[in-house]
């Protein structure tokens, strides 16, 4: 199968070994990967603050890049849900809808992909410790994604998940909300690290980098020796 490849802008520019991970699972797997260096910005933060006009600019390219795609994944719950769920809504009335609702049909976040269409739980993956899992919320509520990515980890060879009691808490990122309230962001954090540490794992795993960021620079602040990783890095890990 032909993947084109969506690297989210937290990805491209603080995490880039989430999209090598991808790369190296897919091509595990015996796909072919291609990845448009023309594309930006997914628009979700200008749609998030009500700029749709803006928002609606970038998604425009979205749609010109990957028009000859076969499939579409992406490296974040987040960013995956706004393209294939809120995209139709972005371009609702305006000439690009149809197009618009083609483009959301190819795309697929990345657990989902792998459990769901290629039908493949066990990627080879090799992940000594003990960790836990977040359910970002755009993933979780928008996409229904919870059972693809815990069934990817069980099995990870060497790997012990350990689920939390606020699993599916929001960690407080949410984009611009954590610059509008850092007050209430933080709080939301210090639950949710609170139940990260009851678990007492090694890791902490979600399908969202920016969730991660929020919960890494918490962890980090309480000096917990905790370290947050994205699913995508556990299983290209083959040691």
């Amino acid at each position: 199968m032909r993947i084109s490849l969506f690297i989210p802008c937290f990805v491209d520019q603080f995490y880039p070994q989430v999209g090598l991970g991808m790369v190296k699972i897919f091509e595990r797997l015996g796909h072919h990967i291609e990845y448009f260096e023309e594309q930006t910005c997914c628009g979700q933060p200008a749609f998030n603050s009500g700029y749709w006009p803006e928002a609606r600019g970038v998604a425009e390219k979205m749609l010109k890049v990957f028009r000859e795609a076969e499939v579409i994944v992406s490296a974040s719950g987040s960013c995956g849900a706004m393209l294939k769920t809120f995209y139709s809504e972005l371009f609702q009335g305006t000439p690009q809808e149809e197009e618009a609702k083609v483009f959301s049909s190819k795309v697929h976040e990345f657990s989902s992909f792998l459990v769901n269409v290629l039908g493949s739980t066990d990627v080879g993956a090799t992940f000594p410790g003990k960790v836990t899992f977040h359910d970002g919320c755009h993933a979780l509520r928008e996409l229904g994604i919870k059972r693809e990515p815990r069934e990817l980890l069980r099995h990870v060879r060497g790997l012990e998940l350990i689920e939390m009691q606020e699993a599916e808490t929001c960690c407080g990122f949410g984009g611009t909300f954590a610059i509008k309230f850092p007050e209430i962001s933080t709080a939301m954090a210090e639950v949710k690290c609170a139940s990260i540490g009851e678990t007492q794992a090694d890791y902490v795993i979600s399908n969202d980098s920016s969730c991660l960021m929020q919960i890494q620079g918490l962890l980090s602040r309480q000096g917990r020796p905790i370290r947050t990783i994205h699913l995508a890095e556990v299983l290209a890990s083959t040691n």
